[in-house]
């Protein structure tokens, strides 16, 4: 997480643009574009930014109160709450929520802004890695048991066409076709939240349907790769001893397969679910952005087009974070699934 904090700031540094023209427009004085400089912090060195970022990022962090010019003055309006760990004349250790700043469009702080979209990405995501893991599982055992056969051959050809169709291009097709053509008989909607407000003033209302679309889109590439390694692993596995063992014993094809076979060979699938659910929520920006859902993704998208600094930042650390949970909770699972990887010695 550090070096991805490192990383962020370093290419937001690079990039074009001015806060204080973002913030006040380009007709400002000059003492206007100053204070608000001060205020951001823009008007100190890199190194000195760059700590501060750090220092808010972390959970962690130096909290000073004395002084403004010195380093790592926090404000009151950062933190609503806090742990004071170390207490140290004008400035304290303490343990805090991770700040990420304000948007320079809404003013509003991009951590609850986050909170407000992801939500509505997890749940997409969460619903199409659930629905690819379970068809990719049962597609993979089908075609690793029929090896050879129709039902083999056809579902290797539609594992193939799916990791090949890019997601921004699936959307729109399956939104055309499903809720265009087929809007009568589907009754989808080419576009539209979670959430929605009510056409006749009722309030807010949870629109389940406009789940459909965005999780076909999302789940097709998981669900053609998940059938492809279930398949390999499985293939691998069947040509075992123990397996060639389970069968000569006379048990049947069901509790060989499910109760011996598929629990050692899910561990390339494990690895593949982690990945791509971190991929679905870093990666819904286009199909978000096709079916206007209000996600992380629309979040971004807004961010890019008004040169939102702060949220785009956020966005990042916060995904990142994420991939990293992700990747510790897999591992975890590892040890769960297979009995000869143990998490510790």
């Amino acid at each position: 997480m550090l070096g991805v904090c490192l990383v962020v700031f370093a290419l937001f540094q690079i990039l074009p643009g001015d806060a204080t023209k973002m913030l006040m427009g380009e007709r400002t004085d000059i003492s206007t574009t100053e204070t608000i400089r001060k205020e951001l912090g823009l008007n100190q060195p890199k190194i000195v930014q760059l700590l501060g970022y750090v220092n808010d990022m972390s959970p962690i962090s130096i909290y000073n109160t004395a002084d403004a010019d010195n380093f790592f003055y926090l404000d009151d309006t950062k933190y609503t709450s806090y742990l004071t760990l170390i207490p140290f004349h004008s400035r304290s250790v303490i343990l805090k929520v991770p700040y990420l700043k304000r948007s320079y469009q809404t003013q509003r702080p991009v951590t609850e802004m986050i909170s407000q979209a992801f939500p509505k990405t997890l749940v997409i995501a969460l619903i199409s890695m659930v629905f690819a893991v379970m068809l990719g599982i049962l597609f993979g055992i089908s075609s690793a048991v029929f090896k050879d056969t129709v039902v083999d051959r056809g579902l290797l050809v539609g594992s193939m066409l799916g990791m090949s169709l890019p997601s921004f291009f699936f959307a729109i097709l399956i939104s055309w076709v499903l809720a265009f053509l087929l809007g009568d008989v589907t009754g989808l909607n080419m576009t539209g939240s979670l959430i929605e407000i009510d056409d006749y003033g009722g309030g807010e209302k949870l629109v389940l349907a406009n789940m459909v679309l965005p999780v076909i889109t999302l789940s097709i590439r998981p669900l053609a790769v998940i059938t492809e390694l279930t398949r390999s692993s499985m293939l691998d596995v069947l040509s075992m001893d123990y397996i060639v063992t389970a069968k000569a014993k006379g048990l049947t094809r069901n509790r060989v397969i499910f109760r011996h076979a598929l629990k050692n060979s899910l561990n390339p699938v494990i690895t593949s679910s982690t990945g791509w659910l971190a991929s679905l929520l870093a990666g819904t920006v286009f199909v978000e952005y096709v079916f206007d859902w209000k996600g992380m993704g629309t979040l971004i998208v807004d961010a890019l087009d008004k040169y939102d600094m702060p949220v785009l930042m956020g966005c990042i650390v916060f995904i990142s974070m994420i991939l990293v949970i992700l990747n510790i909770l897999s591992d975890i699972l590892y040890a769960v699934v297979d009995p000869k990887v143990k998490l510790y010695e």
